[in-house]
């Protein structure tokens, strides 16, 4: 079997191809649709949480496996300039529909620190990071120690990064 060409795209397209598949909820809602309803899940609040960690995991898709240089500079601040305007518009739509001012990009701020101070900590010292992203996946939705939202979490990111991956195996950057 030979290898398939690679599909050539401008850092800008990929850029945004990637801001729109971390927004992409067709895996959220698959993940979402296999939570037990005997789980006591806040269903709203896992879907929430679930498409942050999804932003969030495709940032770290992007760093773990883009080969450095000055590409993958100019990717993740495109990439993430595409998810503040996204965060932006999120933020406008919510004060719209609710009355209530928020900042998306914030919220995915400090959701960033809460799972980098997660993977800071370590204690049982493992190098998959799809481990300790479940189970700050639970804590973020006020879970900690239930099973499917770790499941879930840990499925997401896992999910989130082999598709980053996959995406950038087969794109070459003009």
């Amino acid at each position: 079997m030979g290898q398939a060409k690679k599909e050539p795209l401008s850092i800008e397209k990929l850029a945004a191809n990637l801001a729109t598949y971390a927004i992409d909820r067709d895996d959220l809602k698959m993940l979402i649709q296999a939570v037990p309803e005997e789980s006591n899940l806040n269903i709203t609040t896992v879907e929430y949480e679930l498409q942050i960690l999804k932003i969030l995991s495709v940032g770290w898709g992007i760093s773990f496996y883009m080969p450095g240089g000055e590409n993958k500079t100019k990717l993740t601040q495109l990439f993430w300039q595409h998810i503040r305007e996204i965060s932006k518009n999120i933020s406008n739509i919510t004060e719209t529909t609710t009355g209530q001012s928020i900042d998306y990009f914030l919220i995915l701020k400090e959701r960033l620190d809460i799972y980098v101070k997660n993977m800071q900590k370590n204690p049982n010292g493992t190098t998959d990071p799809s481990l300790l992203m479940g189970p700050a996946f639970a804590d973020a939705c006020g879970c900690p120690d239930n099973a499917v939202a770790i499941l879930t979490g840990t499925k997401m990111f896992a999910l989130s990064l082999g598709g980053i991956k996959e995406y950038l195996n087969a794109v070459e950057i003009e």
